[in-house]
């Protein structure tokens, strides 16, 4: 479990009955490379189908804060964002999508799903 779950709050989904989408977008997401101690940044995509709760926003934005001085791959933070939001949130289908800019030259996108059980 990450540390900066307890973090996320939720509240009531008003529609539980029907399937929507939300889409969050966080263009200015920013860790550590844990290698180089180089800041990274990028841009986190949320998309999700709510059941019973949706995510807060201003605790999201903390949440993503949380990361700033954080050494951290892009595939552990994006795989970690999934885990800690799907526990928290209990949706019927999430995507984060970790889009991180360019650094030497190279970028690089990290897609994690998730799917409840049915």
């Amino acid at each position: 479990m990450s540390e900066n779950r307890q973090l996320l709050e939720t509240f009531e989904n008003q529609f539980p009955d029907r399937d929507y989408k939300i889409e969050i977008v966080a263009p200015e997401f920013t860790s550590v490379c844990p290698k180089t101690g180089q800041p990274d940044y990028g841009t986190i995509t949320i998309l999700y189908t709510p059941d019973k709760v949706c995510i807060e926003l201003k605790s999201l934005k903390m949440y993503l804060q949380s990361f700033r001085n954080q050494g951290i791959y892009y595939e552990h933070v994006t795989n970690t964002m999934l885990d800690d939001l799907a526990t928290v949130s209990k949706p019927r289908w999430m995507k984060i999508e970790a889009a991180f800019n360019a650094r030497g030259g190279i970028t690089e996108t990290v897609t994690a799903q998730y799917t409840a059980a049915m």
